[in-house]
């Protein structure tokens, strides 16, 4: 029965036969046999197929099996994990997901300490913005997500870990600097922006919003690397974590514009809804908690 929830995982991801067979090595027939025996087994039908069978559709049941199928493989691998586990040793392996500012600028060093401390647990880490981190965490790809930002959907678990800063970040020379803050100060300005879908975005657009700043232009970056270099090369300025500002800053190559106290927002983690967390999982978010009482206490 196992092989036959990773084959319809697979069918359901794909949306093709041939494609799902390809990824876990069987053969177009054996997928076939796969569906029609879960078919029977829970006397539902599972897939639509069209009269030529070159497009498939999942039924409601289908979404309700394969959800359900996710949980039970991840259950057998959390289980798998803590069977290791007999002793006291944490053992496993970890799908982290981590939106770019904390990818980028807090993950490496917890991770670390982390792995000095756990070198038995291997980590595979995905970074990317929060709107994709949470569709993996929803789809059960990744074991725990940490993102900016509110995560938009009912189906996480999602808890606070560490405060943010936001600040305007600008070429170490710009005009800003050299001003008395003023919010009319920054109307017209040429902004820099990450892609929509990115934590750092919302909050930048909510900051325009509420404050009627009118761009004079607005250019978008994939990475906070890219902002970076183009507000350090004067092509614009943007409003970011103060994380991202703070090597910049010591070398003298940008400056930062203090905004008041309501410009904060929070790191989180997310997990899915009502699946067991392994014990890895646990430690990891105990140890990710006390390493960020430490940062707030500095």
């Amino acid at each position: 029965m196992l092989e036959e929830l990773k084959t319809f995982i697979a069918v359901v991801e794909y949306e093709n036969f041939t494609k799902a067979g390809e990824s876990i090595n069987l053969s177009q027939p054996s997928v076939s046999v796969h569906i029609k025996n879960l078919e029977e087994y829970f006397n539902a039908k599972l897939i639509t197929r069209s009269i030529k069978q070159k497009s498939i559709s999942i039924t409601e049941d289908g979404y309700l099996l394969y959800k359900r199928a996710k949980e039970i493989l991840k259950l057998i691998d959390n289980t798998k994990d803590e069977l290791k586990n007999i002793s006291k040793t944490v053992k496993g392996h970890l799908k982290v997901g981590a939106s770019f500012t904390i990818g980028e600028y807090f993950l490496p060093t917890f991770l670390a300490q982390f792995s000095k401390e756990y070198p038995e647990v291997e980590f595979e880490v995905i970074i990317e913005n929060t709107a994709n981190i949470c569709e993996k965490i929803k789809s059960m790809k990744l074991d725990i997500g940490l993102i900016e930002g509110v995560a938009p959907s009912v189906d996480f678990k999602q808890k606070y870990f560490l405060e943010d800063r936001m600040v305007i970040m600008t070429s170490f020379n710009h005009e800003l600097t050299k001003q008395k803050f003023s919010y009319d100060n920054l109307q017209k300005q040429n902004w820099i922006a990450r892609e929509r879908g990115s934590g750092t975005r919302e909050y930048l657009d909510m900051f325009l919003t509420t404050k009627e700043i009118t761009p004079k232009s607005m250019m978008v970056l994939g990475s906070n690397c890219a902002i970076k270099e183009a507000v350090k090369n004067n092509l614009g300025i943007t409003l970011i974590s103060n994380y991202v500002t703070e090597d910049g800053v010591k070398n003298d190559e940008l400056s930062v514009v203090e905004l008041d106290g309501e410009y904060k927002r929070h790191f989180s983690y997310i997990l899915p809804r009502d699946i067991m967390k392994s014990r890895a999982t646990e430690v990891f978010i105990e140890k990710l908690i006390a390493y960020s009482e430490k940062k707030k206490a500095k």
